[in-house]
């Protein structure tokens, strides 16, 4: 199908076929492993939350630059789940199709995101104390254990309407990335199609949860204990709350369910004419 259009990706139509075969395979895989990719998928967002650090925390830097290129080096997060392999909760939102289809239940699902949601919060967590014990923060003469504080405490103030609706934004772009991801077929295709969704929600200062994950506990280790604004577990929890209850509805309502009603249970034969998004 994809050759009607001149390009060796998988069309549209293909992509939701290969999502919701996924999904199946995602559903029912066995706890240890389902635990431990999500533990490196916890690890791989700390990695690209980490690098977004550094860029933030160059003060020679315009608003833009440091948005812009935060959000570049952040990449590498989704990057290394979507090529080395690994589950993440958001990008497991995506389920929802196979889910809508039929094709899995909502124990498989729930179960997926239990097991995936709580192994991405160890790999975060852990990669923080690893982070924090090599002194990563006083890089920049202090500068980028500061930047985390600033930005724990950022997040940490947002009001709950705010952290539902950056999360839904937030994951309507990383499924997305993952929805083009799955249409390429080389290393490159993949890369392209994840830079730039996931640099346009960093750059725009959406929130994801698994990046939270990293960046919180951090500020928590890092933060002087005399300061007098602290990042605390509850504030950290609340965050957590509504940002991961916005990521699942921006994953798995505006991209997993609008796919599907698109291109679910209908023959190629009946599909949008235009396959190719044009």
């Amino acid at each position: 199908m994809s050759e009607l259009y001149g390009s060796d990706a998988y069309a549209p139509l293909e992509v939701a076929r290969r999502v919701e075969t996924v999904g199946v395979a995602k559903a029912r895989m066995a706890t240890l492993p389902l635990a431990m990719l999500g533990v490196l998928a916890g690890a791989f967002i700390g990695l690209g939350a980490m690098l977004f650090v550094i860029v933030k925390s160059d003060a020679t830097l315009g608003f833009a630059a440091a948005q812009i290129g935060g959000g570049l080096v952040f990449s590498l997060g989704l990057l290394l789940v979507v090529v080395a392999g690994a589950e993440l909760f958001t990008g497991n939102n995506l389920l929802a199709m196979a889910w809508a289809d039929g094709r899995i239940s909502t124990a498989d699902v729930l179960r997926n995101w239990t097991i995936v949601c709580a192994a991405n919060f160890v790999g975060a967590v852990g990669l923080a104390l690893l982070v924090f014990a090599s002194g990563h923060a006083a890089m920049n003469d202090g500068a980028v254990g500061r930047t985390v504080v600033r930005l724990a405490l950022a997040k940490q103030a947002l009001p709950w309407w705010e952290a539902l609706a950056r999360g839904v934004l937030c994951n309507v772009l990383v499924c997305m990335a993952v929805w083009m991801a799955m249409a390429g077929r080389s290393v490159v295709d993949k890369a392209v199609a994840v830079i730039f969704p996931i640099a346009a929600f960093v750059a725009a200062g959406f929130e994801h949860s698994i990046a939270n994950m990293y960046l919180l506990p951090l500020a928590m280790l890092v933060q002087p204990a005399t300061a007098p604004v602290l990042v605390t577990w509850p504030g950290t929890a609340a965050n957590l709350a509504f940002v991961i209850a916005g990521n699942l509805l921006g994953g798995s309502v505006l991209v997993g369910l609008t796919y599907h009603v698109i291109y679910g249970r209908r023959p190629a034969a009946a599909a949008p004419e235009h396959l190719d998004g044009r």
